[in-house]
């Protein structure tokens, strides 16, 4: 679960919910017409604008936001790092038997190539490819969501608009002028939410996290050539930690740190 994106959907909740409640008629952000037509209008161009196998995942995508992965890329690069050492040792048909216990797909994935004797130039191709194509998946998603933040405000505004026409030929019966402008304004505040609480902050999560993704996916493509390669494991670790930020470079010098080396190590302070 990522904390800090339930923690940001109970923090706007409370400063949305709480100035209303403290208002002089909170019911009057309950309206089901203006619900319907800025809701209702933004799913049905988002319909007209995706295929409904492309809107049926919808809920596939957003449940991301709420994920984070079970490793992290330093847990990756140490098992890189270990497999280049028993390559080094006993030769690359010995990564077979550990190809069993490895999670990730596509690190199994191409290591099995590397243990098969492919060319390296193939596997960076095919590693690369496998990226592009992920990359065009997880733009899909985010840009569904960059479409229905900028569908639902405009859909508020037709609101408003139905909800000032209505307002305008109601001006000689003046119990009709309320709900008219219920729906006016209403609509655009329920638009302005949809687009700014919930579709722009998923849309900018899941970027994030797809660029996370792609960075950690090319270091694993410098790991799996590199251990083809024979290249010396500390040559390898140096290399894939230029893909850590310096705290992330500390953790794995912890990680690595023999044991007389950790009075050195506390007095780290990463930048």
């Amino acid at each position: 679960m990522d904390i800090m994106t339930l923690a940001g959907i109970i923090a706007g909740i409370v400063f949305i919910v709480i100035p209303i409640a403290q208002g002089a008629a909170p019911q009057a952000f309950l309206h089901l017409q203006s619900l319907m037509i800025t809701v209702g209008g933004g799913i049905a161009s988002t319909l007209i604008s995706y295929r409904l196998q492309e809107f049926t995942k919808i809920m596939k995508v957003a449940a991301k936001v709420f994920t984070e992965k079970k490793t992290t890329p330093i847990d990756t690069i140490s098992m890189l790092i270990d497999l280049s050492q028993k390559a080094r040792k006993e030769g690359l048909l010995a990564l077979e038997a550990d190809l069993e216990d490895i999670d990730d797909d596509y690190i199994k994935q191409y290591l099995q190539l590397i243990v098969d004797g492919i060319d390296p130039d193939v596997i960076r191709k095919s590693m690369e490819l496998e990226i592009d194509n992920m990359k065009m998946r997880h733009d899909k998603g985010q840009g569904l969501f960059k479409f229905m933040a900028a569908v639902f405000p405009a859909w508020g505004m037709i609101g408003t608009l139905i909800g000032l026409i209505q307002l305008l030929q109601s001006l000689e019966t003046p119990e009709s002028i309320g709900p008219s402008m219920a729906v006016a304004l209403v609509t655009t505040f329920y638009g302005v939410i949809l687009a700014n609480f919930i579709c722009k902050p998923i849309a900018s999560k899941l970027e994030i996290k797809s660029n996370e993704e792609i960075q950690e996916k090319e270091m694993i493509i410098e790991g799996i050539l590199s251990i083809q390669a024979g290249e010396n494991p500390r040559i390898l670790e140096q290399k894939l930690s230029t893909f850590l930020s310096p705290v992330q470079k500390h953790m794995l010098n912890s990680r690595n740190e023999k044991p007389g080396e950790t009075q050195e190590s506390e007095n780290y302070n990463p930048a």
